[in-house]
């Protein structure tokens, strides 16, 4: 099945704007910048949504406004409203168990402790369905640190120094996203998974 609705998870809101728990809706926003598109509200789907690509290279571009923890009640509601499959859907969630510059493509898996993925799975009653994890790093210090950090890290902006790295990673994520649909999963999954970015 083609790739037809890319979803970005995110929180909405200014307040959200450029955290690292919205790099999802950071790729979405870049692509649709490319093509010239413009995301508008779809109170049906409780999301905004921009369409770029012409003919079987379209896509529809998901940004739920549900907040991260109920992401796939939007997403359950666009794939009924269009009368998709999960098949046809590649989820772009932020990973803090990988570090800013690694990407791990899969076409299907558990949750992995992501609140997003969860709700998406809950909604879909599935596993199965793309997604692409963007490694946005973990807070420093021990386990109970890490744990106590772990909220105000995500929540937060990138930094400064990680700007240009952000850059790359943006960059490759968009490029992947052609590549899935030109060659499949598997093809794109080999250069994702073996991203790493210049320093």
């Amino acid at each position: 099945m083609p790739l037809t609705l890319l979803v970005g998870l995110g929180n909405p809101g200014a307040d959200y704007a450029g955290t690292r728990h919205n790099i999802g809706f950071m790729v979405l926003d870049q692509l649709a910048a490319s093509a010239g598109a413009n995301f508008r509200p779809q109170a049906k789907l409780h999301a905004e949504l921009a369409d770029i690509g012409q003919g079987n290279n379209r896509l529809r571009l998901l940004k739920p406004q549900t907040f991260m923890n109920d992401s796939g009640r939007s997403i359950r509601a666009c794939l009924d409203w269009f009368g998709w499959s999960a098949e046809q859907l590649l989820v772009l969630v932020d990973d803090m168990d990988l570090e800013l510059g690694r990407l791990r493509l899969r076409a299907s898996g558990s949750a992995g402790g992501h609140n997003g993925l969860r709700s998406t799975i809950q909604h879909l009653g599935s596993e199965e369905f793309a997604r692409l994890r963007i490694g946005i790093g973990a807070p420093l210090g021990d386990p109970q640190e890490r744990k106590e950090r772990t909220v105000s890290h995500v929540l937060g902006p990138f930094r400064a120094s990680e700007q240009g790295l952000l850059k790359q990673v943006l960059a490759e994520v968009c490029r992947g996203i052609e590549l899935i649909q030109a060659n499949g999963l598997e093809k794109a999954g080999n250069r994702l998974n073996g991203f790493r970015p210049s320093t």
